[in-house]
């Protein structure tokens, strides 16, 4: 099953971190597509630093899943 190739509940988390990724992006997408340029300028900071934020947190999950993967 998915990407990941694992199979199994690591397949599964490596599946849903993926979800989640593409979840935030398409948040920040959300939040800053269509908006004026004064709005925008507003806007983004706050988007970009949510965005990273979820990152982060995803990144840090996934590397609790590597070394049991290894």
């Amino acid at each position: 099953m998915g990407r990941s190739g694992g199979g199994g509940a690591r397949g599964e988390a490596e599946e849903l971190l993926q979800i989640e990724e593409a979840d935030a992006w398409f948040e920040y997408l959300e939040a800053t597509h269509g908006q004026t340029p004064a709005r925008y300028r507003e806007l983004e900071p706050w988007a970009w630093a949510r965005l990273r934020q979820r990152l982060r947190a995803i990144k840090a999950r996934r590397a609790k899943l590597r070394p049991a993967a290894a």
